[in-house]
């Protein structure tokens, strides 16, 4: 996820191609760290952002307008003086530093037309963006969103009046310019993986591209970078064309923007189809790729940290059922003795005339398999009374075994059933999704309902809904409840059902139409069973399936439980290629 000097260099592009010749029509400071510049083209108007925020700093074109400040602060303030109405020239990267230049000329106060650069460095908590003017052939900063003095940095002051250039990047080349006699021995004899060797050796380079160049040469990521340099034949030619390769493409601005998904959740963007991710979504342009990969990544980090107050009721429900379930076995491995005791009191009974009274043991013929068995008495008892205790004993187990099986499996049900809402919160998109549990949650009794019995709340939150290549519907549910909902209301009997097996996850329903399915189809549609499921992170699920029909709801049950005893299994790995998601 890193926003890199090939993410720059394509932004870079884009922008040349999409705002050079347009017109700074408005500026606005949303953020104290961030510019939003409106711009006018002959295609329409643009809303370009530039951020200096440590954690998140970059430069793209945006779809939204952020609400502004009351008072504009006062670098908005000369950024309007400067740039409003200026005519934006180009835009420009050096090497490939993580830098993003603008460049545009406007009228001064004399009516002279002057050139003016808004320099945006994206690099960490060291981000910043300065505006500068050259004046006799050196480029002077006016001004900055962030002040830096000697005090804070020794290596370059970022103040008004002060000359402006880009830190020297200690020990590192720049790639774009390399050959490949200087490129193995730039990366010399270091004591560091090839992909650390790549990283330290040229700026630009993210760990992500490095690994993906090692990967396209066919190398061990982990491989010492002196071994394979010490080939001069073999591995580190390879390295060479395949670090060429991807520099060709900068050159050429031959990008193919793309985020990687894991679970479903953006992991990593490139500038490049690395290819290292098998889930992947291409764009047009980075700015597009950079909107869509935010927004879900934030949507998914709001939707984490909404579903935290339900985890936490989940988690405490789950450890105190746990913990009753595991006192319950205990008891209930106390009682498997009962049989024993019943045939103690047994074998008492029909040898009591033999045994003489005040006996401490007893060796009893065992009349089920011929053995011997030793039977400790209590001397103060009669052998009468000793058999009448082992009866008592195993009464008492009996009744004790028969009421713990039936509490052991209703915890045992109850536990099976606050995992199915883990999985649940698992597969929330979005919060109507999270509202269903917790209507869910009260319903079962975990947290406290509505205290307005009026007030129905509205649910919207629908099953996901895919479709195959060749048109085949199949549906799965979110949560127990619109399992429920898709297995005894909206599927035929006709329709093929599937599930993880043992594991807890959704119904997943394929549309049969009183078709046959193809192959392709019931894997496709397990594969989609074991991936919204408790085996999503494995290499492989098995999964049941079975006709629609077949499947019956115990009474009393549980949203969501369903017993089945015809069906077929198949082994598959969870995923969702090949399928396309419609949206609700």
């Amino acid at each position: 996820m890193a926003y890199d000097g090939l993410t720059v260099a394509a932004v870079t592009d884009e922008l040349n191609k999409k705002l050079t010749g347009g017109r700074i029509y408005r500026i606005a400071q949303p953020e104290n760290d961030a510019l939003l510049l409106t711009v006018k083209t002959g295609d329409g108007q643009y809303r370009l952002l530039l951020s200096a925020n440590a954690s998140l700093p970059m430069v793209t074109l945006t779809q939204d307008n952020r609400p502004n400040p009351m008072t504009a602060p006062n670098f908005c303030m000369l950024l309007r003086k400067h740039l409003q109405n200026a005519r934006i020239l180009g835009f420009s990267q050096p090497g490939l530093e993580r830098v993003i230049r603008l460049e545009a000329e406007h009228y001064n106060e004399m009516g002279d037309l002057c050139s003016i650069t808004l320099v945006t460095e994206i690099m960490g908590k060291h981000s910043n963006i300065i505006l500068t003017e050259d004046r006799n052939g050196e480029e002077i900063i006016l001004d900055s969103i962030k002040h830096i003095s000697g005090m804070v940095s020794s290596v370059r002051e970022v103040l008004p009046g002060r000359k402006y250039f880009i830190p020297e990047t200690r020990g590192k080349s720049e790639p774009l310019d390399a050959v490949r006699d200087d490129f193995f021995e730039n990366l010399g004899n270091r004591n560091m993986s090839v992909s650390s060797a790549l990283c330290t050796a040229y700026r630009g380079i993210s760990n992500q591209i490095a690994g993906e160049i090692v990967r396209m040469a066919g190398i061990d990521p982990d491989m010492d970078i002196r071994t394979v340099l010490a080939d001069e034949n073999g591995t580190r030619l390879r390295l060479w064309e395949s670090f060429s390769d991807i520099m060709e493409d900068v050159r050429n601005a031959a990008f193919t923007p793309v985020i990687y998904y894991e679970n479903g959740i953006p992991a990593e963007f490139s500038a490049v189809d690395t290819g290292m991710y098998e889930n992947r979504k291409n764009f047009k342009s980075i700015s597009e790729l950079l909107y869509v990969f935010y927004s879900e990544k934030e949507a998914h980090v709001r939707i984490r940290q909404r579903s935290a107050e339900l985890r936490h009721v989940v988690q405490t429900a789950s450890e105190r059922v746990s913990r009753k379930l595991d006192l319950q076995e205990k008891q209930l491995k106390d009682t498997e003795k009962r049989e024993k005791n019943r045939l103690y009191g047994e074998l008492l009974t029909a040898y009591a005339y033999q045994i003489p009274e005040g006996s401490k043991y007893y060796d009893a013929l065992n009349y089920n398999d011929g053995s011997t068995v030793r039977i400790n008495l209590d001397e103060t008892l009669s052998v009468r009374e000793n058999a009448a205790r082992f009866f008592e004993k195993y009464q008492k187990q009996k009744r004790t075994f028969e009421a713990l099986s039936v509490y052991v499996k209703q915890s045992q049900d109850e536990l099976a059933y606050l995992d199915s809402i883990k999985v649940a919160l698992d597969i929330a998109l979005k919060e109507e999704d999270l509202l269903e549990i917790k209507e869910e949650l009260a319903e079962a009794g975990y947290i406290r309902k509505h205290n307005n019995p009026k007030k129905k709340i509205r649910i919207t939150s629908k099953p996901f809904h895919y479709v195959t290549e060749d048109g085949y519907d199949i549906y799965v549910g979110k949560n127990n409840y619109q399992n429920e909902e898709l297995t005894f209301k909206f599927a035929d009997g006709g329709d093929m059902w599937f599930h993880s097996k043992k594991i807890p996850g959704s119904h997943v329903i394929v549309r049969t139409g009183g078709k046959e399915l193809p192959d392709h189809v019931y894997e496709q549609a397990a594969a989609l069973a074991a991936y919204y499921s408790g085996a999503r992170d494995q290499d492989k699920a098995e999964i049941d399936y079975t006709v629609k029909k077949n499947v019956k709801k115990p009474s009393g049950a549980a949203p969501g439980f369903v017993i089945y005893y015809t069906n077929y299994s198949m082994t598959v790995r969870p995923g969702i290629d090949g399928l396309t998601l419609l949206s609700e």
